[in-house]
């Protein structure tokens, strides 16, 4: 998120430094970049191979030919041998510069994955095992002219299973993951990304590897490893501060004095202070004031709400209350070094264009390099950062909390500068688990592990969080019930309580379309329903006895247990299943139709959010968050996801465009009664005109359309706008029925300020009497960078659904309802292409041409 007003820039120097007598420092450190060409060698030396770094040892096999993709067919299980292996990068090297004139030398890892024994020069330096912790080594004694490194792993499977193995006092569950994920056991004993050991929408590679950068550094006195630059507001002078926080790693054994200057010239804001470093990793902070300038502010606030018992739970940026909208993003990739900035910047462009200022990033994934926060900063999406803790229980012995110390310390110092994020959060799900007992522990022993989340969360993170980050809220978990978990001792007995705090909400079985099953939460940050991604995306990782919706493929791709019955399940409630003799058009129809349940039932959702922002409702409501499951794809396979893997959109991110639009009116019925709420995320109160329309499905024009004028909807908020009982809008609109015509709406006034079209179906779909095959017809043309679509049809059409295929890009709307005989749509590709490419990868789906 940007700054709010002229944006500070801002320049560190150490002028000065010295033990008995001020001395001028000298220049900046040596350093060696380790990337690049190393080797890698398994456990017993059979396979020697160029391994690239930073990577993995997966990748460098694909990379030499020696494996096929991973993620082809059923090669998450044929590869398992790779992750029970231990794999070794070994290189030689040349030290570019006179050791003997610098009093430390070290060797610096910003990501190792994970359990490693470093060697150079045939000593050992050190050891890692944790993959979320920056590693130092000290190596002046041991670095030469011309030196040898190995970095010696133990497979993360077999570490993590022995760590469980000599815990004694008690179990630590879950040992294992459902069968159906096809995972590996005992992941809450490594510090590693959570899901790597499987999941319910991902397979299981728990790589090994060097995954960030490693490099060499030589220094006099002393190295900055750690900047920030933290605002402050103090209400009682009404003045900005800014907390210029650095940390040093000193070289000298004795502490060492020297003068800290901070100088922003924009504002002629000129300071300096004296300093003292002591010997190891030292923190220093300098405290300005400074005006002409404003900063992002946030405020989690939790206040009575008049009519409702509990508290509120919403985020105040910069003074405005903000309704967040957004999706929970997971990692992009099962293999960190493939996760390229091409990559980050596409799925997050995404995001932003589809309306989404808020993305939750989940703590069974990995903390995003610097560029993701960076993107986010520029794009002004809001991340609530949760840390890497997920669906589990932990250790807490003190090995462990030491490790986790150095991991939160890190990652907070790393990450504190960026305004993007507004939100600490200890874990996914972990107060939820023991509060529902997940596991199935017995009363008698509960407090152990009750015992043990206090310590993990509160007096360990919690504490280092507060230590290091001030200038953000922080909450243990996610759900959670905010003050009232605080008041019951930081594990409250129902985090799912709609009165407090976030929740969590997955129902698969009651009709989506059925706003009366949500709950009216304070703030939804994690609901939805799965889908299978396109045929195109398939298509790379399967083969051709695999396009059944019931082949071994589709069940071996399915990590959620009975996700893919489910999914046709909630489809057949709504909408008739493709009943054709031929086997792969049924699989295609299938999976468009997975996609149009889908966005359909989480446009339902969210636009019941949505319009409970204002409202309280038996005691419930003023949500103000809706974060739906899941943004991204690890891999291709059916999940939450509204962008698949690579970046394609399914039909839920246009819908999710359309409905977290700044303007939106959403309908309901209530007893037969059929509303329509205006919704603004705007600052300002706006007057706009209600159209309405009444469409027989048998015919291209409106039974009957009405206009409402002067319609006010106040800044920040969901009214009703439009009222009216069933019955009497239908006999206004002719012959019009439920089953015969469908709503659709819309807001416009002045100048360009318009919502996006809306629609109503008064029944189900299944059930609708006229619908007609469209006879869908599409000319190409192209403009500039993009191309130009005209549709034409000949009958109602709803869920248009327009796919390139492998042709990259994204289409200006998709998956609409079609009630115009010719529409103009915009295709803007990702990459070049040309109007014969686009003509021979373009089909043309609707509802009806589900047979």
């Amino acid at each position: 998120m940007a700054q709010q007003g002229r944006r500070a820039s801002w320049v560190l120097l150490l002028v000065a430094l010295g033990t008995d007598a001020w001395l001028v420092a000298p220049a900046g450190p040596a350093a060696l970049s380790l990337r690049g060409s190393w080797r890698l060698s398994n456990g017993n030396g059979s396979l020697v191979l160029p391994g690239e770094v930073p990577g993995c040892a997966h990748t460098a096999l694909l990379r030499q030919g020696l494996i096929q993709d991973p993620y082809y067919r059923f090669n998450d299980l044929a590869y398992r041998w790779i992750s029970l292996d231990n794999w070794t990068y070994s290189r030689e090297f040349q030290t570019p510069f006179d050791v003997s004139t610098w009093q430390k030398v070290s060797l610096i890892f910003e990501g190792v994955d994970t359990v490693a024994e470093i060697v150079v020069n045939n000593l050992t330096v050190g050891r890692t095992n944790n993959m979320f912790n920056r590693y130092s080594f000290d190596i002046t004694d041991v670095i030469r002219e011309v030196n040898a490194i190995q970095v010696q792993f133990l497979s993360a499977v077999w570490y993590a299973a022995e760590q469980s193995k000599n815990h004694h006092a008690y179990r630590v569950p879950p040992e294992c993951p459902p069968p159906v994920q096809k995972g590996q056991c005992h992941v809450n004993f490594i510090r590693k990304e959570q899901c790597s050991f499987s999941w319910d929408w991902g397979p299981s590679f728990p790589t090994q590897g060097i995954w960030k950068d490693v490099r060499i550094e030589a220094y006099n006195l002393c190295q900055l490893i750690y900047f920030s630059a933290i605002s402050r507001y103090e209400h009682n002078t009404q003045q900005w501060s800014l907390e210029i926080q650095s940390d040093f790693d000193l070289a000298s054994s004795k502490p060492v004095d020297g003068l800290m200057t901070v100088s922003i010239p924009e504002l002629q804001t000129l300071q300096a202070q004296t300093i003292q470093l002591c010997p190891g990793e030292s923190s220093i902070a300098l405290l300005i004031n400074i005006s002409k300038v404003y900063f992002r502010t946030v405020e989690l606030v939790e206040d009575p709400i008049p009519g409702s018992p509990g508290l509120s739970f919403y985020f105040r940026i910069n003074g405005f209350p903000i309704f967040m909208k957004g999706s929970n993003w997971i990692p992009a990739d099962s293999f960190q070094d493939r996760v390229t900035s091409k990559m980050l910047k596409l799925l997050l462009w995404s995001a932003g264009d589809a309306n989404m200022n808020m993305l939750r990033v989940w703590g069974g994934g990995v903390y995003e390099p610097d560029e993701f926060y960076d993107i986010c900063d520029e794009l002004g999406i809001m991340i609530w950062q949760d840390f890497m803790f997920a669906c589990a229980l932990y250790p807490t012995d003190q090995s462990y909390l030491d490790s986790v110390r150095a991991e939160i310390t890190h990652q907070v110092k790393r990450l504190r500068s960026h305004p993007s994020i507004i939100l600490w959060s200890g874990n996914n799900e972990n107060e939820a688990a023991i509060a529902s007992n997940w596991f199935s522990i017995p009363q008698a022993k509960m407090s152990i592990y009750s015992k043990d989340y206090v310590t993990l969360y509160i007096k360990n993170i919690r504490e280092v969080v507060l230590s290091e980050d001030k200038s953000r809220p922080y909450i243990p978990s996610s759900p959670t019930n905010g003050w009232k978990t605080v008041e019951e001792g930081w594990l409250s007995q129902n985090p799912y309580d709609t009165h407090y705090g976030d929740t969590h909400y997955y129902n698969y079985l009651s009709d989506c379309w059925n706003w009366t099953t949500f709950p009216r939460t304070r703030f939804a940050s994690e609901y939805g329903f799965q889908s299978w991604p396109s045929f195109s995306t398939l298509a790379k990782v399967s083969s051709e006895e695999d396009w059944s919706y019931t082949s071994n493929f589709s069940l071996h791709r399915q990590h959620h247990a009975k996700g893919n019955e489910e999914m046709l399940q909630q489809a057949r409630l709504h909408f008739k299943l493709p009943r054709g003799t031929h086997l792969h058009d049924n699989f295609r129809h299938t999976i468009y139709l997975t996609q149009v349940m889908q966005a359909q039932c989480i446009k339902v959702q969210t636009e019941f959010y949505r319009r409970s922002q204002s409202e309280i409702i038996n005691g419930e409501g003023r949500t103000m968050g809706a974060l739906y499951w899941q943004l991204n794809d690890i891999w291709q396979g059916p999940s939450w996801a509204s962008l698949e893997y690579g970046g394609k959109w399914k039909m839920l991110h246009y819908f999710a465009r359309r409905f977290f639009s700044p303007v939106l009116p959403v309908a309901h019925e209530d007893e037969d009664v059929f509303y329509i709420y205006g919704v603004s995320d705007l600052h300002s109160d706006t007057e706009l005109t209600l159209k309405i329309s009444l469409f027989p499905w048998n015919s291209m024009e409106p039974a009957c359309t009405m206009a409402k004028e002067g319609v006010t909807i106040k800044a920040g908020s969901a009214v009703a706008i439009y009222k009216e009982p069933i019955g009497e809008l239908l006999k206004r609109c002719g012959n019009c029925t439920r089953q015969s015509c469908v709503v659709t709406f819309y807001l416009t006034g002045g100048g360009e300020l318009s919502s996006p079209s809306n629609y109503y179906f008064l029944s189900s779909l299944k059930d609708a009497e006229g619908l007609q095959k469209p006879h869908l017809a599409v000319s190409v043309s192209q403009a500039q960078d993009h191309f130009r679509l005209i549709l034409e049809t000949t009958a109602v059409a709803p869920f248009v659904w327009l796919d390139a295929g492998d042709i990259p890009g994204t289409f200006s709307d998709n998956g609409f309802l079609l009630a115009e005989k010719k529409m103009t749509v915009l295709f803007h590709p990702w990459e070049g292409t040309s109007v014969a490419e686009l003509n021979k990868s373009l089909s043309l789906t609707s509802l009806t041409d589900i047979s």
